[in-house]
C-alpha cells in the first residue's frame, strides 16, 4: 500500500527516497513491523484466549500414556495462536507489499485458504472436545484443490491471463543468462515455460523440463506435503517456529537473489521478474514467527494451533514452486521431511508389519521424548540442525 502511495507522491512532484522501493529495505521493515506487533499485540490477545476458554486439546491417556502424561500441564493453555501471526503478517504485507504483483496475490490467497482451513480445524477440535478436528480425507481434500488451483495458474496460460489482466497483477516473467567470452546470451522465458524446469542445488542448469501434467502433480505434492508437514513438525514448545524461522529466511534469499539481474547471472540462478516480492512475504512470515516465539517458547503461553501451521507450511510450498527451488525448501526446511516422514513410517509399518512400530511415537519429537530427553533439549538440538541444514541450502548458491 506505501509503494502506491509513494508512487502518487512522485506524480505530484514529491521528492521520496527511492530507498523505501528497494526490496531488501521492504524485506527489512516487513520483518521488523511483523516482529513489533506480534510482541505488542500479544499480551492482550493470549489474554483474550483465556477468557475464551480456547485451550490446547491434548492426546488421551489411553492413546498415548506417557505423551498425556508429559504434555497433561499444556491442557489449558490455549491454541489458535496463528490468528495472532497471520494478522501481524496482513498488516506489515498490506504496508510494505507491491500489491500490483502476481506473487503478493498468490501467496495471499495461500494465507487466507489455508488460514481459514486451519481455523475451521481448530474451532472443531475445541467446540467438541473429544473431535479431532476435521476428518483427516476431507483436510488433505481441500489442500489439494487448493494446491491445483495454484498450480493450474502457474502452468496454463489462459488462466493466468485472465485472472491477472494486462497491467495490474501482471504474470512474472524468467530470464536465463548464459555467459560466453564477454558476451551474455538472454532467453526470456513465460511464467509457464520457468515453471516446468526442474532445478536441483549445486547444479546451475535446470536438471529436466517437466511435462505439463506431471508438473501438476509435483507442485501439489510440494504445496501439499509442506503444509502438512508444518503441521505435523508443530508438537513442542516454539519447535514449529523455530524451524519456520531459518527455512523462510533461506527462501527469502533464494527470491531476493534470483530478483536482481546482475546476482543471478553472477551465481548461475534463474531471474524472476519481481520474486523479491516473495522475499517481502517471507520476511514478514519470519518476523512474526520470531515475535509469536517470544510467547511461544519453553514454557508456552500459546500454541500455534492449525491455523497457523497448516498456512505457514503451504506459503512455504508456494513459494518454493514459484521460486523453482523445491529442493532448497526439502534441505533447509528438513526438519519438516523428517517429521512428516517419521509419520508416514509409523503408520505403514504399523497397517503392513502386524502392528509393529519404528518408533517409539510419532511424529519424531515424541520419539525423542519417549527416550527420556526433556522437551526444551529436543527442541534445542532440532533447531541446531534446522540452522546447519539452512547452511547447506545457502552454500549451494556458491557451489555450482
Amino acid at each position: 500500500m506505501l509503494i502506491l502511495f509513494l508512487e502518487w507522491l512522485q506524480s505530484l512532484g514529491v521528492k521520496v527516497p527511492f530507498a523505501f522501493t528497494y526490496f531488501s529495505t521492504r524485506m527489512i521493515l516487513a520483518a521488523a513491523t511483523a516482529l513489533v506487533l506480534t510482541i505488542f499485540l500479544g499480551p492482550r490477545f493470549i489474554k483474550k484466549l483465556y477468557e475464551l476458554k480456547i485451550g490446547q486439546p491434548i492426546r488421551s491417556m489411553e492413546e498415548v500414556p506417557l505423551l498425556a502424561q508429559l504434555h497433561g500441564k499444556k491442557k489449558d493453555t490455549p491454541t489458535m495462536g496463528g490468528i495472532l501471526i497471520l494478522f501481524s503478517m496482513a498488516i506489515s504485507l498490506l504496508l510494505w507489499m507491491d500489491l500490483q504483483s502476481a506473487f503478493t496475490w498468490i501467496l495471499a490467497f495461500t494465507t487466507l485458504v489455508l488460514g481459514l482451513l486451519g481455523g475451521i480445524d481448530d474451532y472443531l477440535k475445541l467446540r467438541h472436545k473429544n473431535s479431532k478436528g476435521l476428518k483427516s480425507r476431507k483436510k488433505m481434500g481441500i489442500q489439494v484443490c487448493f494446491s491445483a488451483l495454484i498450480a493450474l495458474y502457474l502452468l496454463v496460460p489462459s488462466i493466468s491471463h485472465v485472472l491477472s489482466g494486462q497491467k495490474f497483477c501482471r504474470p512474472p516473467i524468467a530470464k536465463e543468462q548464459v555467459v560466453e567470452g564477454k558476451k551474455i546470451i538472454t532467453t526470456t522465458l513465460s511464467m509457464q515455460q520457468y515453471e516446468q524446469q526442474f532445478y536441483i542445488p549445486f547444479f546451475k542448469d535446470p536438471l529436466f523440463r517437466f511435462p505439463i501434467w506431471l508438473a501438476f502433480l509435483f507442485f501439489i505434492f510440494v504445496i501439499t506435503g509442506a503444509s502438512n508437514a508444518v503441521n505435523l513438525t508443530d508438537g513442542l514448545d516454539g519447535l514449529a517456529a523455530g524451524c519456520l524461522i531459518m527455512a523462510s529466511l533461506v527462501l527469502a534469499l533464494f527470491a531476493f537473489l534470483s530478483n536482481h539481474i546482475d546476482l543471478a547471472r553472477y551465481l548461475n540462478i534463474l531471474y524472476i521478474e519481481g520474486s523479491g516480492e516473495i522475499g517481502v512475504y517471507l520476511f514478514a512470515m519470519a518476523g512474526a514467527a520470531l515475535g509469536f516465539l517470544w510467547y511461544n517458547g519453553y514454557p508456552a503461553q500459546v500454541f500455534m494451533g492449525d491455523t497457523g501451521s497448516l498456512s505457514l507450511g503451504g506459503i512455504l510450498g508456494v513459494s518454493a514452486v514459484c521460486l523453482r527451488r523445491e529442493v532448497i525448501l526439502a534441505i533447509a526446511g528438513g526438519i519438516f521431511v523428517a517429521e512428516a516422514l517419521s509419520v508416514i513410517l509409523q503408520v505403514l509399518s504399523y497397517r503392513y508389519r502386524h502392528k509393529k512400530r519404528v518408533f517409539l511415537c510419532a511424529p519424531l519429537h515424541h520419539h525423542f521424548e519417549y527416550k527420556g530427553w526433556p522437551e526444551t533439549k529436543v527442541v534445542i538440538r532440532f533447531w541446531i540442525l534446522s540452522l546447519l541444514l539452512a547452511m547447506c541450502a545457502v552454500a549451494s548458491l556458491k557451489l555450482q
